[in-house]
């Protein structure tokens, strides 16, 4: 299969997993900021994780008071943590064919440098792409307007693609956009 076709193959199927994901997510009626669809650097198969500003005030004084730390510094120091999110791995079951694909792909850590870097890219490719397809499909302006929202696919832990990726997903001039390019961009 040409690597073209095994990036739209792995974004469609990417896709339907994130759509029911959010879909079922955005359904509890929140104002969302950060939507991301993530992996790590081995290319695991991905997970969404998603902020939303209900969400953020109720986590930021919950981690707050176990640690007494101030509530609105809290807030700063999670408020672009895919792992702090009380929705990290949501709807992870929606996944299963997306694992399923992803292990039937060659094995990241037994290849070469650069073997590993080209089957990396491809997985983010589709990852990319599936996140496309979704914004292209209205679903990250369900509960607030797009420009609100930061819509990213992230390598954990963060490298430079990172922000690449946010650019080309985002408008840059946008309010979430800034934001997150002046608090949490690598």
């Amino acid at each position: 299969m040409k690597p073209i076709q095994e990036v739209e193959t792995l974004a469609i199927e990417i896709a339907a997993a994130a759509r029911t994901s959010f879909c079922t997510l955005f359904e509890n009626g929140e104002r969302y900021y950060y939507c991301t669809l993530y992996t790590t650097g081995e290319g695991h198969a991905p997970s969404i994780s998603a902020w939303s500003w209900e969400a953020l005030e109720l986590e930021s004084a919950r981690q707050a008071e176990e640690s007494d730390t101030p509530v609105s510094t809290m807030a700063e120091l999670i408020k672009w943590s895919y792992a702090d999110s009380p929705y990290c791995c949501f709807g992870d079951d929606n996944f299963d064919g997306v694992k399923q694909q992803f292990n039937e792909r060659p094995f990241i850590a037994d290849l070469e440098i650069d073997d590993w870097n080209r089957e990396l890219d491809v997985r983010l490719k589709a990852m990319e792409l599936a996140m496309k397809m979704l914004d292209d499909e209205g679903i990250f302006a369900l509960n607030q307007m797009r420009e609100s929202v930061c819509v990213l696919v992230e390598v954990i832990p963060p490298d430079e693609n990172n922000t690449e990726i946010a650019l080309r997903l985002n408008r840059a001039e946008t309010p979430a956009m800034q934001a997150w390019l002046a608090e949490a961009a690598e």
